[in-house]
Protein backbone atom coordinates (compact mmCIF):
# COMPACT_ATOMS: atom_id res chain seq x y z
CA UNK A 1 0.00 0.00 0.00
CA UNK A 2 1.37 3.41 -0.99
CA UNK A 3 1.05 6.65 0.96
CA UNK A 4 0.73 10.15 -0.43
CA UNK A 5 3.93 12.20 -0.30
CA UNK A 6 3.65 15.99 -0.43
CA UNK A 7 6.22 18.01 -2.41
CA UNK A 8 7.02 21.50 -1.19
CA UNK A 9 9.12 23.77 -3.41
CA UNK A 10 11.15 26.64 -1.99
CA UNK A 11 13.03 27.75 -5.12
CA UNK A 12 11.56 31.25 -4.96
CA UNK A 13 12.74 31.76 -1.37
CA UNK A 14 15.61 29.42 -0.44
CA UNK A 15 16.74 29.24 -4.05
CA UNK A 16 16.97 33.02 -4.22
CA UNK A 17 19.55 32.88 -1.43
CA UNK A 18 22.01 31.29 -3.86
CA UNK A 19 25.09 33.44 -4.37
CA UNK A 20 24.70 35.36 -7.62
CA UNK A 21 20.96 34.69 -7.94
CA UNK A 22 18.42 37.49 -7.77
CA UNK A 23 15.01 36.86 -9.33
CA UNK A 24 12.82 39.68 -10.56
CA UNK A 25 9.12 39.57 -9.70
CA UNK A 26 8.35 38.64 -13.32
CA UNK A 27 10.89 35.79 -13.22
CA UNK A 28 9.39 34.52 -9.98
CA UNK A 29 5.96 34.38 -11.61
CA UNK A 30 7.41 32.50 -14.58
CA UNK A 31 9.12 29.99 -12.30
CA UNK A 32 5.93 29.58 -10.25
CA UNK A 33 4.07 28.67 -13.46
CA UNK A 34 6.77 26.10 -14.30
CA UNK A 35 6.52 24.56 -10.84
CA UNK A 36 2.75 24.46 -11.01
CA UNK A 37 2.88 22.68 -14.37
CA UNK A 38 5.33 20.18 -12.86
CA UNK A 39 2.78 19.24 -10.21
CA UNK A 40 4.36 20.26 -6.89
CA UNK A 41 1.91 20.66 -3.99
CA UNK A 42 3.24 23.85 -2.37
CA UNK A 43 5.12 26.82 -3.81
CA UNK A 44 6.86 29.00 -1.27
CA UNK A 45 6.88 32.44 -2.85
CA UNK A 46 9.28 34.26 -0.54
CA UNK A 47 9.31 36.45 2.55
CA UNK A 48 6.73 39.28 2.28
CA UNK A 49 8.20 42.61 3.26
CA UNK A 50 11.78 41.36 3.30
CA UNK A 51 12.63 43.03 -0.03
CA UNK A 52 10.83 44.94 -2.81
CA UNK A 53 10.87 41.95 -5.20
CA UNK A 54 9.09 39.62 -2.80
CA UNK A 55 6.58 42.31 -1.91
CA UNK A 56 5.85 42.93 -5.60
CA UNK A 57 5.42 39.20 -6.18
CA UNK A 58 2.86 38.84 -3.39
CA UNK A 59 1.05 41.97 -4.54
CA UNK A 60 0.18 40.17 -7.80
CA UNK A 61 0.24 36.44 -7.12
CA UNK A 62 -0.06 34.20 -10.18
CA UNK A 63 -2.97 31.75 -10.25
CA UNK A 64 -1.73 28.26 -9.32
CA UNK A 65 -3.17 24.85 -8.60
CA UNK A 66 -0.42 24.41 -6.01
CA UNK A 67 -0.88 26.00 -2.59
CA UNK A 68 0.97 29.31 -2.60
CA UNK A 69 2.81 29.89 0.67
CA UNK A 70 4.32 32.95 2.36
CA UNK A 71 7.36 32.57 4.58
CA UNK A 72 8.19 34.36 7.83
CA UNK A 73 9.40 33.77 11.35
CA UNK A 74 7.82 33.30 14.76
CA UNK A 75 7.05 36.37 16.85
CA UNK A 76 9.86 38.30 18.47
CA UNK A 77 10.31 38.25 22.20
CA UNK A 78 8.41 40.98 24.02
CA UNK A 79 5.65 41.29 21.40
CA UNK A 80 2.35 39.54 21.09
CA UNK A 81 1.69 37.64 17.90
CA UNK A 82 -1.09 40.10 17.02
CA UNK A 83 1.33 43.04 17.28
CA UNK A 84 4.33 41.55 15.47
CA UNK A 85 4.87 43.36 12.17
CA UNK A 86 6.74 40.40 10.59
CA UNK A 87 3.83 38.06 11.27
CA UNK A 88 1.45 40.73 10.02
CA UNK A 89 3.33 40.96 6.70
CA UNK A 90 3.16 37.19 6.25
CA UNK A 91 -0.59 37.14 6.87
CA UNK A 92 -1.18 40.22 4.71
CA UNK A 93 0.39 38.43 1.75
CA UNK A 94 -2.98 36.75 1.28
CA UNK A 95 -1.70 33.23 0.65
CA UNK A 96 -3.76 30.22 1.80
CA UNK A 97 -0.72 28.83 3.64
CA UNK A 98 2.09 30.33 5.70
CA UNK A 99 5.37 28.82 6.83
CA UNK A 100 6.99 30.06 10.05
CA UNK A 101 10.60 29.32 10.94
CA UNK A 102 11.58 29.01 14.58
CA UNK A 103 14.64 27.96 16.55
CA UNK A 104 14.75 24.43 17.95
CA UNK A 105 18.44 24.27 18.88
CA UNK A 106 19.06 25.39 22.48
CA UNK A 107 22.40 26.92 21.49
CA UNK A 108 20.69 29.20 18.96
CA UNK A 109 17.91 30.09 21.37
CA UNK A 110 20.34 31.31 24.00
CA UNK A 111 23.12 32.68 21.76
CA UNK A 112 21.17 34.14 18.83
CA UNK A 113 17.80 35.03 20.38
CA UNK A 114 19.09 35.69 23.87
CA UNK A 115 16.01 34.20 25.58
CA UNK A 116 15.17 31.26 27.80
CA UNK A 117 14.08 27.92 26.34
CA UNK A 118 10.57 28.16 27.83
CA UNK A 119 10.11 31.57 26.19
CA UNK A 120 11.11 30.12 22.83
CA UNK A 121 8.51 27.35 23.12
CA UNK A 122 5.86 29.92 24.08
CA UNK A 123 6.73 32.11 21.06
CA UNK A 124 6.38 29.16 18.70
CA UNK A 125 3.00 28.13 20.12
CA UNK A 126 1.60 31.69 20.10
CA UNK A 127 2.77 32.39 16.53
CA UNK A 128 1.33 29.20 15.07
CA UNK A 129 -1.95 29.63 16.98
CA UNK A 130 -2.26 33.21 15.70
CA UNK A 131 -1.89 32.15 12.05
CA UNK A 132 -4.22 29.20 12.47
CA UNK A 133 -6.73 31.58 14.06
CA UNK A 134 -6.58 33.65 10.85
CA UNK A 135 -7.67 30.57 8.87
CA UNK A 136 -4.25 29.95 7.35
CA UNK A 137 -2.81 26.50 6.86
CA UNK A 138 0.35 26.79 8.92
CA UNK A 139 3.68 25.04 8.59
CA UNK A 140 6.43 25.20 11.21
CA UNK A 141 10.04 24.98 10.00
CA UNK A 142 12.07 23.59 12.91
CA UNK A 143 15.37 25.32 12.18
CA UNK A 144 18.62 23.50 13.09
CA UNK A 145 16.46 20.66 14.40
CA UNK A 146 18.93 17.79 14.02
CA UNK A 147 21.72 19.71 15.76
CA UNK A 148 19.19 20.71 18.42
CA UNK A 149 18.12 17.08 18.90
CA UNK A 150 21.70 16.04 19.56
CA UNK A 151 22.25 18.95 21.95
CA UNK A 152 18.98 19.01 23.92
CA UNK A 153 16.45 16.45 22.76
CA UNK A 154 13.86 17.55 25.30
CA UNK A 155 13.75 21.16 24.13
CA UNK A 156 13.76 20.18 20.44
CA UNK A 157 10.72 17.93 21.02
CA UNK A 158 8.98 20.59 23.14
CA UNK A 159 9.18 22.96 20.16
CA UNK A 160 7.60 20.40 17.84
CA UNK A 161 4.79 19.52 20.24
CA UNK A 162 4.07 23.20 20.86
CA UNK A 163 3.62 23.84 17.14
CA UNK A 164 1.55 20.67 16.65
CA UNK A 165 -0.78 21.42 19.58
CA UNK A 166 -1.21 25.01 18.35
CA UNK A 167 -2.62 23.65 15.09
CA UNK A 168 0.31 23.42 12.66
CA UNK A 169 -0.56 21.23 9.67
CA UNK A 170 3.10 20.36 8.99
CA UNK A 171 6.13 20.15 11.27
CA UNK A 172 9.24 20.36 9.06
CA UNK A 173 12.57 19.10 10.41
CA UNK A 174 15.41 21.21 8.99
CA UNK A 175 19.02 20.15 8.59
CA UNK A 176 19.92 23.81 8.27
CA UNK A 177 23.71 23.41 8.34
CA UNK A 178 23.57 20.47 5.94
CA UNK A 179 25.98 18.32 7.92
CA UNK A 180 23.79 15.53 9.32
CA UNK A 181 24.42 12.13 7.78
CA UNK A 182 21.48 10.32 6.12
CA UNK A 183 21.49 7.37 8.52
CA UNK A 184 21.28 9.67 11.51
CA UNK A 185 18.48 11.68 9.87
CA UNK A 186 16.50 8.48 9.41
CA UNK A 187 17.05 7.42 13.01
CA UNK A 188 16.03 10.81 14.39
CA UNK A 189 12.90 11.05 12.21
CA UNK A 190 11.84 7.60 13.42
CA UNK A 191 12.41 8.69 17.03
CA UNK A 192 10.38 11.88 16.50
CA UNK A 193 7.46 9.83 15.17
CA UNK A 194 7.75 7.47 18.13
CA UNK A 195 7.63 10.52 20.41
CA UNK A 196 4.18 11.46 19.15
CA UNK A 197 4.65 13.58 15.99
CA UNK A 198 2.68 11.73 13.25
CA UNK A 199 4.56 10.95 10.08
CA UNK A 200 1.73 12.35 7.95
CA UNK A 201 2.30 15.70 9.69
CA UNK A 202 6.09 15.58 9.34
CA UNK A 203 8.31 17.11 6.65
CA UNK A 204 12.04 17.15 5.85
CA UNK A 205 14.16 20.10 4.68
CA UNK A 206 17.85 19.40 3.96
CA UNK A 207 20.86 21.36 2.74
CA UNK A 208 23.71 19.92 0.69
CA UNK A 209 26.82 21.06 2.56
CA UNK A 210 28.01 17.46 2.96
CA UNK A 211 26.67 16.36 -0.44
CA UNK A 212 23.93 14.34 1.25
CA UNK A 213 20.79 16.50 0.88
CA UNK A 214 18.92 14.11 -1.43
CA UNK A 215 20.08 11.05 0.51
CA UNK A 216 19.04 12.68 3.79
CA UNK A 217 15.61 13.51 2.40
CA UNK A 218 15.12 9.93 1.23
CA UNK A 219 16.21 8.61 4.62
CA UNK A 220 13.56 10.80 6.29
CA UNK A 221 10.90 9.57 3.87
CA UNK A 222 11.86 5.95 4.50
CA UNK A 223 11.55 6.64 8.24
CA UNK A 224 8.00 7.96 7.77
CA UNK A 225 8.11 11.69 6.93
CA UNK A 226 5.46 12.52 4.35
CA UNK A 227 6.46 15.97 3.13
CA UNK A 228 9.74 16.73 1.36
CA UNK A 229 11.11 20.20 0.63
CA UNK A 230 13.63 21.23 -2.00
CA UNK A 231 14.49 23.50 -4.89
CA UNK A 232 14.79 23.16 -8.65
CA UNK A 233 18.34 22.21 -9.67
CA UNK A 234 19.34 22.23 -5.99
CA UNK A 235 19.58 26.02 -5.72
CA UNK A 236 20.12 27.39 -2.24
CA UNK A 237 22.43 29.11 0.19
CA UNK A 238 26.03 27.87 0.37
CA UNK A 239 26.03 24.43 -1.30
CA UNK A 240 22.30 24.46 -2.01
CA UNK A 241 19.20 22.52 -0.97
CA UNK A 242 17.97 19.06 -1.82
CA UNK A 243 17.38 19.10 -5.57
CA UNK A 244 13.81 18.44 -6.64
CA UNK A 245 15.04 17.62 -10.14
CA UNK A 246 16.67 14.58 -8.52
CA UNK A 247 14.13 13.88 -5.79
CA UNK A 248 11.00 14.01 -7.94
CA UNK A 249 12.04 11.36 -10.50
CA UNK A 250 13.63 9.22 -7.79
CA UNK A 251 10.41 9.22 -5.79
CA UNK A 252 8.23 8.70 -8.86
CA UNK A 253 10.33 5.96 -10.44
CA UNK A 254 12.16 4.29 -7.54
CA UNK A 255 9.71 4.65 -4.63
CA UNK A 256 6.46 4.01 -6.49
CA UNK A 257 5.80 0.92 -4.37
CA UNK A 258 5.89 3.02 -1.18
CA UNK A 259 4.72 6.55 -1.94
CA UNK A 260 2.83 8.48 -4.58
CA UNK A 261 3.46 12.11 -5.53
CA UNK A 262 1.33 14.76 -7.15
CA UNK A 263 3.53 14.72 -10.24
CA UNK A 264 1.76 12.96 -13.13
CA UNK A 265 3.77 10.97 -15.67
CA UNK A 266 3.16 13.50 -18.46
CA UNK A 267 4.47 16.31 -16.23
CA UNK A 268 7.53 14.23 -15.35
CA UNK A 269 8.47 14.15 -19.04
CA UNK A 270 8.82 17.94 -18.85
CA UNK A 271 11.36 17.79 -16.00
CA UNK A 272 14.46 18.24 -18.19
CA UNK A 273 12.85 21.15 -20.00
CA UNK A 274 11.93 22.76 -16.66
CA UNK A 275 15.45 22.33 -15.31
CA UNK A 276 17.02 23.94 -18.36
CA UNK A 277 14.43 26.71 -18.46
CA UNK A 278 15.52 27.71 -14.95
CA UNK A 279 19.15 27.76 -16.09
CA UNK A 280 18.10 30.01 -18.98
CA UNK A 281 16.44 32.42 -16.56
CA UNK A 282 19.61 32.46 -14.45
CA UNK A 283 21.81 32.76 -17.58
CA UNK A 284 23.69 29.66 -16.44
CA UNK A 285 25.06 26.76 -18.44
CA UNK A 286 23.23 23.55 -17.42
CA UNK A 287 25.32 21.16 -15.34
CA UNK A 288 25.99 18.22 -17.66
CA UNK A 289 26.41 15.70 -14.84
CA UNK A 290 23.14 16.59 -13.08
CA UNK A 291 21.19 13.36 -12.38
CA UNK A 292 18.25 12.60 -14.69
CA UNK A 293 18.19 16.00 -16.46
CA UNK A 294 21.87 16.67 -17.25
CA UNK A 295 23.18 16.55 -20.79
CA UNK A 296 25.50 13.67 -19.83
CA UNK A 297 23.00 11.79 -17.65
CA UNK A 298 22.40 9.24 -20.41
CA UNK A 299 25.66 9.57 -22.37
CA UNK A 300 27.54 6.36 -23.24
CA UNK A 301 31.07 7.10 -24.41
CA UNK A 302 32.89 3.81 -24.04
CA UNK A 303 32.53 1.45 -26.99
CA UNK A 304 31.66 -1.49 -24.72
CA UNK A 305 28.82 0.46 -23.11
CA UNK A 306 27.49 1.76 -26.42
CA UNK A 307 27.48 -1.73 -27.89
CA UNK A 308 25.45 -3.02 -24.95
CA UNK A 309 23.02 -0.08 -24.99
CA UNK A 310 22.37 -0.68 -28.68
CA UNK A 311 21.16 -4.16 -27.78
CA UNK A 312 19.18 -3.17 -24.70
CA UNK A 313 19.39 0.30 -23.05
CA UNK A 314 18.52 -1.20 -19.65
CA UNK A 315 21.97 -2.80 -19.58
CA UNK A 316 23.51 0.59 -18.73
CA UNK A 317 20.54 2.88 -17.92
CA UNK A 318 18.64 2.78 -14.63
CA UNK A 319 15.60 4.53 -16.16
CA UNK A 320 14.37 5.36 -19.64
CA UNK A 321 15.57 8.93 -20.39
CA UNK A 322 12.25 9.67 -22.09
CA UNK A 323 10.50 9.34 -18.72
CA UNK A 324 12.17 12.57 -17.58
CA UNK A 325 12.23 14.29 -20.97
CA UNK A 326 15.93 13.64 -21.58
CA UNK A 327 17.66 11.88 -24.46
CA UNK A 328 20.27 9.19 -24.84
CA UNK A 329 23.62 10.32 -26.25
CA UNK A 330 26.32 8.14 -27.74
CA UNK A 331 29.21 10.63 -28.02
CA UNK A 332 32.07 10.13 -30.41
CA UNK A 333 35.69 10.11 -29.30
CA UNK A 334 38.91 8.25 -29.93
CA UNK A 335 37.55 5.51 -27.65
CA UNK A 336 34.70 4.77 -30.03
CA UNK A 337 34.09 1.46 -31.75
CA UNK A 338 31.85 0.54 -34.68
CA UNK A 339 28.85 -0.28 -32.48
CA UNK A 340 29.14 3.12 -30.81
CA UNK A 341 29.40 4.81 -34.19
CA UNK A 342 26.46 2.94 -35.75
CA UNK A 343 24.26 3.84 -32.78
CA UNK A 344 25.27 7.49 -32.98
CA UNK A 345 24.62 7.65 -36.72
CA UNK A 346 21.23 6.02 -36.23
CA UNK A 347 20.32 8.74 -33.70
CA UNK A 348 21.08 11.27 -36.45
CA UNK A 349 18.83 9.47 -38.90
CA UNK A 350 21.75 8.02 -40.86
CA UNK A 351 21.40 4.28 -41.37
CA UNK A 352 24.76 2.58 -41.97
CA UNK A 353 25.28 -1.19 -42.00
CA UNK A 354 28.04 -2.84 -40.01
CA UNK A 355 31.02 -3.46 -42.26
CA UNK A 356 30.42 -0.38 -44.42
CA UNK A 357 33.88 1.03 -45.36
CA UNK A 358 32.62 4.50 -44.44
CA UNK A 359 32.57 3.49 -40.78
CA UNK A 360 36.32 2.92 -40.75
CA UNK A 361 36.87 6.25 -42.51
CA UNK A 362 34.76 8.09 -39.93
CA UNK A 363 36.55 6.43 -37.00
CA UNK A 364 39.94 7.22 -38.52
CA UNK A 365 38.87 10.83 -39.04
CA UNK A 366 37.66 11.13 -35.44
CA UNK A 367 40.92 9.77 -34.05
CA UNK A 368 43.07 11.91 -36.35
CA UNK A 369 41.16 15.11 -35.63
CA UNK A 370 41.09 14.52 -31.87
CA UNK A 371 44.88 14.16 -32.08
CA UNK A 372 44.86 17.65 -33.61
CA UNK A 373 42.86 19.01 -30.67
CA UNK A 374 39.22 18.44 -31.63
CA UNK A 375 36.80 17.02 -29.04
CA UNK A 376 33.71 15.38 -30.47
CA UNK A 377 32.27 13.93 -27.28
CA UNK A 378 31.43 17.51 -26.27
CA UNK A 379 30.52 18.74 -29.77
CA UNK A 380 28.03 16.31 -31.22
CA UNK A 381 26.81 18.65 -33.95
CA UNK A 382 30.32 19.03 -35.40
CA UNK A 383 30.72 15.26 -35.33
CA UNK A 384 27.50 14.85 -37.29
CA UNK A 385 28.72 17.24 -39.98
CA UNK A 386 32.05 15.43 -40.22
CA UNK A 387 30.29 12.05 -40.49
CA UNK A 388 27.93 13.33 -43.16
CA UNK A 389 30.93 14.60 -45.10
CA UNK A 390 32.58 11.15 -45.03
CA UNK A 391 29.27 9.54 -46.04
CA UNK A 392 28.73 11.99 -48.90
CA UNK A 393 25.49 13.24 -47.29
CA UNK A 394 26.47 16.80 -46.33
CA UNK A 395 24.34 19.45 -48.07
CA UNK A 396 26.15 22.55 -49.30
CA UNK A 397 24.07 25.56 -48.35
CA UNK A 398 26.60 28.37 -48.73
CA UNK A 399 30.32 29.03 -49.03
CA UNK A 400 32.32 31.59 -47.06
CA UNK A 401 34.68 33.21 -49.57
CA UNK A 402 36.53 35.35 -47.07
CA UNK A 403 36.22 37.16 -43.79
CA UNK A 404 38.12 39.83 -41.93
CA UNK A 405 38.09 41.08 -38.34
CA UNK A 406 39.62 44.32 -37.13
CA UNK A 407 40.03 45.55 -33.58
CA UNK A 408 40.49 49.25 -32.98
CA UNK A 409 41.34 51.19 -29.84
CA UNK A 410 40.10 54.77 -29.90
CA UNK A 411 38.67 57.53 -27.74
CA UNK A 412 34.92 57.91 -27.43
CA UNK A 413 32.89 61.12 -26.95
CA UNK A 414 33.75 61.09 -23.26
CA UNK A 415 37.47 60.95 -24.05
CA UNK A 416 37.76 57.37 -22.78
CA UNK A 417 39.81 54.71 -24.55
CA UNK A 418 37.47 51.99 -25.85
CA UNK A 419 37.76 48.94 -28.09
CA UNK A 420 35.70 48.34 -31.21
CA UNK A 421 35.60 45.06 -33.14
CA UNK A 422 34.34 45.01 -36.72
CA UNK A 423 33.82 41.97 -38.94
CA UNK A 424 33.35 41.63 -42.71
CA UNK A 425 32.06 38.34 -44.12
CA UNK A 426 31.62 37.49 -47.80
CA UNK A 427 29.29 34.56 -48.45
CA UNK A 428 28.37 32.88 -51.75
CA UNK A 429 24.87 31.39 -51.97
CA UNK A 430 24.15 29.71 -55.26
CA UNK A 431 25.74 32.07 -57.77
CA UNK A 432 25.35 35.21 -55.66
CA UNK A 433 27.88 36.79 -53.33
CA UNK A 434 26.80 38.91 -50.38
CA UNK A 435 28.93 41.06 -48.10
CA UNK A 436 27.92 41.70 -44.49
CA UNK A 437 29.55 44.07 -42.04
CA UNK A 438 28.85 44.17 -38.31
CA UNK A 439 30.25 45.79 -35.19
CA UNK A 440 30.29 44.19 -31.77
CA UNK A 441 28.84 47.09 -29.80
CA UNK A 442 26.22 46.20 -27.21
CA UNK A 443 23.27 48.39 -26.24
CA UNK A 444 25.42 50.28 -23.73
CA UNK A 445 28.16 51.03 -26.26
CA UNK A 446 30.58 48.40 -24.94
CA UNK A 447 32.65 46.10 -27.14
CA UNK A 448 31.52 42.44 -27.12
CA UNK A 449 34.67 41.27 -28.92
CA UNK A 450 35.69 39.97 -32.37
CA UNK A 451 33.81 36.67 -32.13
CA UNK A 452 30.57 38.51 -31.41
CA UNK A 453 31.18 40.76 -34.42
CA UNK A 454 31.78 37.69 -36.60
CA UNK A 455 28.64 35.95 -35.37
CA UNK A 456 26.52 39.03 -36.07
CA UNK A 457 28.01 39.53 -39.54
CA UNK A 458 27.60 35.86 -40.50
CA UNK A 459 23.97 35.81 -39.39
CA UNK A 460 23.12 39.18 -40.88
CA UNK A 461 22.18 38.11 -44.40
CA UNK A 462 21.99 34.46 -45.43
CA UNK A 463 19.34 35.07 -48.03
CA UNK A 464 16.94 32.09 -48.34
CA UNK A 465 18.21 30.65 -45.03
CA UNK A 466 17.68 33.75 -42.91
CA UNK A 467 14.37 32.61 -41.44
CA UNK A 468 16.05 29.42 -40.16
CA UNK A 469 18.75 31.22 -38.18
CA UNK A 470 16.85 34.23 -36.82
CA UNK A 471 15.99 32.35 -33.60
CA UNK A 472 19.54 31.08 -33.04
CA UNK A 473 21.57 32.31 -30.08
CA UNK A 474 24.89 31.46 -28.47
CA UNK A 475 24.50 30.25 -24.88
CA UNK A 476 28.05 29.22 -24.01
CA UNK A 477 31.57 29.82 -25.32
CA UNK A 478 34.52 27.78 -24.03
CA UNK A 479 38.18 28.20 -24.95
CA UNK A 480 41.00 25.81 -24.15
CA UNK A 481 44.66 25.73 -25.14
CA UNK A 482 45.36 22.11 -26.10
CA UNK A 483 49.12 22.37 -26.60
CA UNK A 484 51.76 24.61 -25.13
CA UNK A 485 54.74 26.66 -26.25
CA UNK A 486 55.12 27.86 -29.82
CA UNK A 487 52.80 25.08 -31.05
CA UNK A 488 49.84 26.21 -28.95
CA UNK A 489 46.49 25.18 -30.44
CA UNK A 490 43.20 26.74 -29.41
CA UNK A 491 40.01 24.70 -29.12
CA UNK A 492 36.72 26.60 -29.05
CA UNK A 493 33.44 24.90 -28.16
CA UNK A 494 30.24 26.87 -28.69
CA UNK A 495 26.82 25.84 -27.42
CA UNK A 496 23.90 27.07 -29.51
CA UNK A 497 20.15 27.16 -28.87
CA UNK A 498 17.06 28.03 -30.86
CA UNK A 499 13.44 28.97 -30.33
CA UNK A 500 12.33 25.32 -30.33
CA UNK A 501 14.37 24.58 -27.21
CA UNK A 502 17.08 22.62 -29.04
CA UNK A 503 20.69 22.88 -27.89
CA UNK A 504 23.73 21.74 -29.81
CA UNK A 505 27.49 22.15 -29.50
CA UNK A 506 30.16 22.65 -32.15
CA UNK A 507 33.96 22.75 -32.07
CA UNK A 508 36.67 24.63 -33.91
CA UNK A 509 40.45 24.22 -33.64
CA UNK A 510 43.19 26.56 -34.83
CA UNK A 511 46.31 28.34 -33.57
CA UNK A 512 44.17 31.47 -33.99
CA UNK A 513 41.23 31.84 -31.57
CA UNK A 514 39.19 33.81 -34.11
CA UNK A 515 39.62 31.09 -36.77
CA UNK A 516 38.66 28.40 -34.27
CA UNK A 517 35.60 30.40 -33.22
CA UNK A 518 34.52 31.01 -36.80
CA UNK A 519 34.76 27.29 -37.60
CA UNK A 520 32.49 26.49 -34.66
CA UNK A 521 30.06 29.24 -35.67
CA UNK A 522 29.83 27.87 -39.22
CA UNK A 523 29.17 24.35 -37.96
CA UNK A 524 26.43 25.64 -35.68
CA UNK A 525 24.56 27.31 -38.53
CA UNK A 526 25.00 24.39 -40.90
CA UNK A 527 23.66 21.88 -38.33
CA UNK A 528 20.65 24.11 -37.72
CA UNK A 529 19.87 24.28 -41.45
CA UNK A 530 20.06 20.49 -41.74
CA UNK A 531 17.79 19.99 -38.73
CA UNK A 532 15.27 22.49 -40.10
CA UNK A 533 15.22 20.70 -43.45
CA UNK A 534 16.48 23.70 -45.41
CA UNK A 535 16.85 23.19 -49.16
CA UNK A 536 20.32 23.89 -50.64
CA UNK A 537 20.26 26.84 -53.03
Amino acid sequence: MTERLTIYDTTLRDGQQTQGVQFSAAEKRRIAAMLDALGVDYIEGGWPGANPTDSAFFDALPPTRATMTAFGMTRRQGRSAANDDVLAAVLNAGTPAVCLVGKTHDFHVRAALGIELAENVENIAASVAHCVGKDRETLFDAEHFFDGWLSDRGHALDCLHAALQAGARWIVLCDTNGGTMPGRIGDIVAAVIAAGIPGDRLGIHTHDDAGCAVAGSLAAIEAGARQVQGTLNGLGERCGNASLTTLIPTLALKYADRVTTGVPADALTGLTRTSRALDDILNRVPVASRPYVGGSAFAHKAGLHASAVAKNPALYEHVDPAQVGNTRIVPMSNQAGQSNLIARLADMGLAVEKGDPALARILDAVKAREAEGYSYDTAQASFELMARRELGRLPRFFEVKRYRVTIERRKDKRDRMVSLSEAVVVVKIGGTKTLSVSESMDAGGGDRGPVNALAKALAKDLGPYQAHIDDMRLVDFKVRITQGGTEAVTRVIIEHADGEGRRWSTVGVSPNIVDASFEALLDGIQWKLIRDGATPA
